[in-house]
């Protein structure tokens, strides 16, 4: 603590404040979150919570970061390098519009826009914890359809940024504006196709 800030202490009961916190955190945004309430939640006293996350605002932002990466890493998982390249566009747009449509999905991403102006780093936080690294793992997905000889793509980054705003059509708009709450698999799959033909028409050797 150099700076004079304070820090986050990690322990034996870490990960349980945290799991608590998030539970209180997505159902009551940050202002209504009482640190009674996430201390109860999590199973801890007051005295414990503190001494992992000396204040409220360090422990919004530990939820949100670990969050964003833990469902990033659980939905890139479960796409397979050894797949041809439409099958793994297709598999990795379907774990991007399940999550962006998701109702935690959904939570996080509001709970990050409403809190932004009280936490500016906050932004960047959730770019580098979720978007980033769906980028770059869309990168090297590429990468290996480049390998193959079945993509041809000059610009990687720009190809993932504008693969994954092609998994946003219709839907994430209507999400935002609160025109709808939930989409159908046949929705879902509308996008995913669209996506996937979209991008395959353009790069596609």
């Amino acid at each position: 603590m150099a700076d004079g800030q304070p820090t986050v202490k990690r322990g034996r009961k870490f990960d349980q404040v945290l799991a608590g916190a998030t539970d209180i955190f997505m159902s009551d945004g940050f202002e209504g979150a009482s640190v009674d309430d996430i201390a109860r939640a999590a199973g801890v006293s007051k005295a414990t919570l503190y001494s992992y996350f000396p204040d409220k605002r360090l422990l919004f932002m530990e939820v949100a970061k670990a969050e964003c990466l833990r469902q990033a890493e659980e939905a890139f998982d479960t796409v397979s390098m050894d797949q041809d390249v439409r099958t793994i566009l297709t598999e990795a747009a379907w774990q991007m519009v399940c999550f962006f449509t998701s109702d935690f999905g959904q939570r996080v991403f509001r709970l990050c826009v409403a809190e932004s102006d009280r936490f500016p780093e906050l932004g960047r936080e959730f770019y580098e914890s979720g978007p980033a690294l769906a980028r770059q793992r869309m990168i090297e997905f590429m990468e290996a359809g480049i390998t193959r000889g079945q993509l041809v793509i000059d610009d990687l980054p720009l190809a993932a940024d504008q693969f994954g705003e092609l998994c946003k059509a219709d839907l994430f708009p209507r999400l935002v504006f609160c025109m709808d709450t939930s989409f159908d698999d046949a929705q879902k799959k509308r996008i995913v196709d669209g996506a996937v033909e979209t991008f395959m028409a353009r790069y596609g050797s």
